[in-house]
C-alpha cells in the first residue's frame, strides 16, 4: 500500500471519494489536536505527504523544509493542496529526493472569473458606491463614473493555465488587447494561449488592467514594488489572484492613496487573512477577498480529484504528472523502487 499522509483535513470530499477507488492507496488522516512529535511520528509512517498549500493555515512545523523533510527520511512524495506550494521548498525537497507535484490548473476557472470579476466591479467603481451608499455619502452619481471593459488592453503577468483563462475571457468576452509577460515562453506558444508576448516595462506602461497569474518563487517576491506601481499607466487597475508577497503592500498603498492608480482586487495578502486596521482594507477602491479566488465547489472538487489521482500514479509506479522539480525524477524512481522493491515506470 502507498500510505498518503494529510493533517486535519482536506479541501473536499472528492479528495477521499476519488482516492477510495484505488485499491493501492492508503489514506491516513492526522489531527493537528496532538503534541507536534506525534504529527511528525504519524507523518513518518507515510510514503507521502498531501499538503496545505496556504501558509498561514498550516503551522509552521509542519511546512516541508529541509529541517522537516530530515525527520521523515522515509518520505517520497508530497503534493500541494492546490496550484501553490508557498508552505513547500522545492530545492529542499530536490536535496531530500522527494518528488514534489502541484494541481496547476484543477482551479484555473474558478480563479479567473474571480480574476476577471474583479476587474468589471473596479472598472464599474462598485467597491466606491458601495462605500458611499453605506456611509450615507452617495449623492451625485457622475462622481462615480465608470470604464469599461470592453476594447481595453490587459496585462497579464504569467500566462499558464488561469492566465490563459483570464485572456480567453478578455478577449473572446470583452475584445480585449491581450498583452503578457512570461519569460519562460516564447512568442508563438504566448500566442497560442491568447496574448501578445512582450516585456514587462511595455506591458506596465501600456495596460488599463495589470493582472497578475504567478507563483511565488524568489525570483518574483516584491516584483510589484513601487517602481513598478509607477510604471503603470496612470488610473489603471491592479489585480492579483496569485501569491501574497509577490506585490509590495505598502507600495500598493501608496500608489492607490496618491491616485495614480485607480484601484486594486485583492486575493492574496502577506498575511492571510490581513489584520483588520490594515491600511489597503480602509480604502474603497480596492476590492478585497481571503485567498478566495479558487475555493469554489467546483475547482475544490476538481483540484482534490486529481490530486488523489496523482497519488494513485505514483502507488502503481508511475511517475505522477505536474511534477515541480524535475531533476529529482532519476533519485525519486531509485528510492520508490527501494521502498517498493520493483522499478518506477518513468
Amino acid at each position: 500500500m502507498f500510505r498518503v499522509g494529510y493533517l486535519d483535513h482536506v479541501p473536499h470530499q472528492a479528495f477521499l471519494d476519488t482516492a477510495a477507488q484505488e485499491p493501492l492507496l492508503e489514506v491516513v488522516r492526522i489531527g493537528l489536536d496532538q503534541p507536534e512529535a506525534a504529527v511528525i511520528a504519524a507523518l513518518d509512517r507515510c510514503h507521502a505527504y498531501y499538503v496545505m498549500a496556504s501558509r498561514d493555515e498550516l503551522p509552521r512545523p509542519f511546512h516541508v523544509h529541509a529541517e522537516l523533510l530530515a525527520r521523515l527520511p522515509k518520505l517520497l512524495m508530497v503534493a500541494s493542496y492546490g496550484a501553490g506550494y508557498d508552505t513547500i521548498d522545492p530545492d529542499a525537497c530536490t536535496d531530500a529526493g522527494v518528488l514534489l507535484c502541484n494541481q496547476a490548473g484543477g482551479n484555473a476557472e474558478g480563479v479567473a472569473e474571480h480574476a476577471v470579476g474583479m476587474m468589471l466591479a473596479l472598472l464599474k467603481r462598485m467597491p466606491e458606491a458601495t462605500a458611499a451608499m453605506r456611509a450615507g455619502r452617495a449623492r451625485d452619481r457622475v462622481a462615480l463614473m465608470g470604464r469599461e471593459l470592453r476594447g481595453r488592453t490587459v496585462g497579464l503577468v504569467g500566462i499558464g493555465h488561469v492566465g490563459t483563462r483570464v485572456a480567453e475571457i478578455c478577449r473572446l468576452g470583452f475584445s480585449c488587447r491581450v498583452i503578457a509577460c512570461d519569460p519562460y515562453l516564447d512568442a508563438d506558444v504566448v500566442a497560442a494561449r491568447g496574448a501578445e508576448k512582450v516585456e514587462m516595462d511595455r506591458l506596465l506602461a501600456e495596460s488599463d488592467v495589470v493582472s497578475l497569474h504567478l507563483p511565488l518563487t524568489g525570483e518574483s517576491r516584491d516584483l510589484m514594488n513601487a517602481g513598478t506601481f509607477a510604471r503603470m499607466r496612470r488610473g489603471a487597475i491592479f489585480v492579483t489572484t496569485s501569491r501574497g508577497s509577490i506585490h509590495n503592500e505598502p507600495a500598493l498603498h501608496g500608489a492607490l492613496a496618491s491616485g495614480h492608480l485607480g484601484g486594486a482586487g485583492l486575493d492574496v495578502w502577506e498575511q492571510e487573512p490581513p489584520p483588520p486596521d490594515h491600511p489597503l482594507l480602509s480604502l474603497d477602491n480596492v476590492i478585497l477577498t481571503q485567498h478566495t479566488a479558487g475555493v469554489t465547489h467546483e475547482s475544490r472538487a476538481n483540484i482534490t480529484r486529481i490530486a488523489a489521482l496523482g497519488f494513485a500514479e505514483a502507488a502503481h509506479g508511475r511517475l505522477p504528472p505536474r511534477v515541480i522539480n524535475r531533476a529529482v525524477v532519476p533519485r525519486f524512481a531509485a528510492r520508490w523502487a527501494d521502498a517498493f522493491g520493483r522499478p518506477l515506470v518513468v
